[in-house]
């Protein structure tokens, strides 16, 4: 695709443009829209029986734009269903055209449906590809081809699209201007930060030990009833919830475990405490708790009647972490659990298998009977469904199988160890979506929810039984993700969803794929998403200059913008853009930010404070260097920096790139990632090696080596996500350790020695607990010299503030 840069205009409600500009762009249009008008893009044309137009040559001061020469013959009321154009018959000018007014990254924004598609651009499209193919775009199948791309653009055209309008703001779908109130920080501190030392404040959350309430789920996971009760996971608040009749609305639990009430969250280890329980599961006598990030199993051998009743039974499977291999006295990040009171299935995730206990345990720490592997082609076993006679794990990294995210299927209930599974089967419509779990009815239908609701009438025998119904995307979107889950009370069908932060539930078992769930829990309807209207932010990224802050987030494709330094929990954003692509990282440079993220890069000048939009987007190219998975940006007052993962190159321009000219050095990195840059020195993160190099910024060269490459020698990081150098200091964000690393003087690190500071209470084989003092997967860094802002990653969404003492 031939790579266009483009700078943008900043929208206001008037436009302005030169005549001899607006002259040309408007002939291109007008003669393109009269040839898709004998093509029909689902408008009507009225009071015209016949229409005859030939484009002719508009001349400007400086150069001549030819347009196209077309004779078009149009009858009353044609439509696009009664007159096809053939694509054969565009013209490679036509196509060029365009191309250049609306490429591929608007193009494919609409195709994937991104960005909302102008009114018609479905119909014309639809005619020329075909609804189902569009469909398959859309659900995430596969992605536009250029033919698609180049048909997308004919269609903009031939709708009179504005292209300025568009191209001013293509990565932008929309800005949101929030009602927020919050202190505002004092900034100016000094001093430095101490060992072990508290967060101030938390964004995106409540506060600290605040869980918002019964009914404010975050990020609610396993799902379980016995037919009269319901219980809920709610992982990310450290709590099981449970109602004593089942609900039929948005109405509050009477029972919690793992807190001493509805209201706190913090985790712990105690018998009475959790630390993000993901499964939970009852036979209507006991229950039992994945307690995952506890590494145990938690059992009540009575149904719990108070809140923060202390489990009875707990079988600790901790060292797991010491040595992963196939035990079955241990277990490692416990997920998926299953009972019907006789047996008991979990599956360890961490460590690839899965244990059975063929009679429920009576004692603490009581071994299990039973492992599975499914001959070693486990990977991270996660979900457990059963009625007693099926087993069904789901693995969102399996190997050698037909899909690395699927389903492993016993059709009969293993019996020794290491059974061979019957079959592997992925998610019927998205293979590369999210792994299934579910549960059975008395008449022996399997539910199971994946990409989307899946029901077969009975258990499926093969990869290729597919199911009886499958709930159509267009009538509801379930947004799961990996803590997704589903029970069965009778007829009812609740649905734990992880990513749209609430239950949803049918009073009856659909049998129509238009059916859309008939309420929610957690959630005042069953479409709106509580984590979004309370700023819950995933995959955080911030940024900061000490007077403002930034957060992009390329998991909810949104930048948010705090006008000032915020001093209060859970204080909104004033701004909130939503972007058509997700962008992995920002940078920050006096009055300059920039997002980058797979193929695509956007500039702004100046800092979006005002709604405002990028000054200059570049998508796939940049000075002939073709852009494929970029995870890092940076700028100083000198250069403009990219790291492409795929391309193991960091590219280094000279100033801001002109879309043109190509990057002066290129350095070699293996696997390159976040990027930083104080103007003396560029960091760049080596996740996968465990690894963070250190250049000097005065001696880069396309031959440049590190002039330290910290961890080479010894492991000191595990799955290191970011490192800034700021105000001459060197802060790691210590990923799978749960930890930051800060040396004070960067040239301490550079020399060798051990981090002055360490934030977070992890370490190799400990696992995480986020608390006000400790972390999970701690991924973003931002320092202004009074504050550190530290996000997490994947599982924990928290953005914590540490000042200065």
């Amino acid at each position: 695709m031939k790579f266009q840069a483009k700078k943008r205009h900043l929208l206001t409600h008037n436009f302005y443009f030169k005549s001899t500009i607006i002259i040309s762009v408007i002939t291109t249009i007008f003669t393109l829209f009269t040839f898709f008008n004998l093509a029909g893009c689902n408008k009507t044309i009225s009071e015209q029986s016949q229409l005859k137009e030939t484009a002719t040559t508009t001349e400007t001061n400086s150069s001549t734009t030819e347009t196209i020469s077309l004779e078009t013959k149009i009858e009353t009321t044609t439509t696009i269903q009664d007159k096809l154009f053939d694509i054969r018959n565009v013209t490679e000018q036509q196509r060029n055209e365009a191309r250049k007014l609306f490429p591929s990254h608007i193009t494919s924004a609409f195709l994937e449906g991104t960005m909302e598609p102008p009114e018609g651009f479905d119909s014309c499209i639809e005619a020329q590809i075909g609804k189902n193919r569009l469909d398959e775009i859309r659900k995430g199948l596969s992605k536009p081809t250029g033919e698609e791309n180049d048909i997308a653009a004919l269609c903009l055209m031939s709708l009179g699209i504005n292209p300025d309008l568009l191209l001013s703001g293509s990565f932008i779908t929309s800005v949101k201007n929030v009602e927020s109130k919050y202190k505002v920080a004092p900034g100016n501190l000094s001093g430095w930060f101490k060992e072990g030392q508290e967060a101030d404040i938390m964004l995106s959350g409540f506060g600290f030990n605040n869980s918002g309430g019964p009914l404010s789920f975050n990020h609610p996971k396993g799902i379980a009833t016995d037919g009269k009760r319901l219980l809920l996971a709610d992982g990310n608040n450290n709590r099981i919830l449970i109602w004593n009749n089942l609900p039929n609305g948005n109405t509050p639990p009477d029972i919690v475990l793992g807190q001493p009430d509805f209201n706190t969250n913090e985790p712990g280890d105690g018998p009475n405490q959790m630390n993000w329980p993901v499964g939970v599961a009852t036979d209507g006598t006991r229950v039992v708790v994945a307690d995952t990030n506890n590494d145990r199993i938690l059992i009540w051998n009575k149904f719990p009647t108070s809140n923060g009743q202390s489990a009875d039974i707990i079988l600790d499977g901790k060292a797991g972490r010491e040595d992963i291999r196939v035990n079955k006295s241990t277990f490692t990040w416990p997920w998926g659990i299953w009972t019907d009171g006789k047996k008991l299935v979990i599956s360890s995730t961490f460590g690839g298998y899965v244990l059975i206990w063929n009679t429920f345990p009576i004692k603490n720490n009581q071994p299990a009977d039973i492992f599975l592997t499914a001959g070693g082609k486990m990977g991270t076993p996660r979900t457990i469904t059963s009625n007693g006679k099926y087993l069904i794990v789901g693995d969102h990294n399996a190997k050698e199988t037909s899909s690395e995210i699927g389903n492993f299927f016993w059709k009969e209930f293993p019996t020794k160890d290491d059974q061979p599974f019957d079959f592997f089967a992925p998610d019927p419509i998205d293979k590369k979506g999210a792994w299934m779990t579910g549960d059975f009815t008395s008449d022996d239908k399997l539910i199971m929810i994946g990409s989307t609701l899946h029901i077969w009438d009975l258990p499926p025998s093969s990869e290729d039984d597919k199911p009886s119904i499958s709930i159509s995307e267009k009538a509801y979107r379930f947004i799961g993700g990996d803590g997704a889950s589903l029970a069965i009370a009778g007829n009812k069908v609740y649905i734990s969803l992880y990513n749209a932060n609430c239950i949803v539930g049918y009073n009856n078992i659909p049998n129509d794929l238009q059916a859309k769930p008939d309420f929610s829990i957690g959630s005042p309807d069953i479409n709106t998403n509580t984590l979004e209207t309370n700023y819950f932010i995933t995959n955080g990224v911030p940024a900061t200059n000490g007077e403002n802050l930034l957060v992009s987030s390329d998991f909810d494709k949104k930048l948010y913008v705090w006008k000032k330094i915020p001093d209060e929990n859970g204080a909104w954003p004033d701004l909130v853009y939503s972007l058509s692509e997700e962008f992995w990282d920002n940078a920050l440079w006096e009055n300059i930010f920039a997002l980058a993220g797979k193929t695509s890069v956007v500039i702004w000048k100046n800092l979006p404070l005002d709604g405002q939009k990028p000054d200059i987007t570049f998508e796939d190219n940049i000075g002939g260097i073709s852009l494929k998975d970029l995870k890092g940006v940076a700028l100083d007052d000198k250069y403009f920096y990219l790291s492409d993962n795929e391309a193991n190159k960091v590219y280094i321009w000279q100033g801001i790139p002109d879309g043109r000219t190509p990057p002066i050095y290129s350095l070699s990195v293996n696997g390159p990632w976040r990027l930083s840059s104080d103007g003396n020195y560029l960091v760049v993160t080596s996740i996968f090696n465990h690894t963070v190099n250190i250049y000097k910024v005065s001696e880069l060269s396309s031959n440049s080596k590190p002039v330290t490459v910290i961890g080479e020698k010894i492991k000191m990081f595990n799955l290191p996500q970011n490192a800034i150098a700021s105000k001459g200091s060197l802060f790691i964000a210590d990923t799978g350790f749960h930890r930051v690393q800060i040396w004070k003087n960067i040239k301490d690190a550079i020399n060798g020695k051990e981090p002055d500071v360490i934030l977070g209470k992890g370490g190799p084989n400990i696992p995480p607990m986020p608390t006000r003092n400790s972390f999970f997967n701690p991924a973003g860094l931002a320092f202004d010299g009074s504050y550190l802002w530290v996000s997490e990653l994947k599982f924990s969404f928290r953005i914590l503030r540490f000042s200065v003492k």
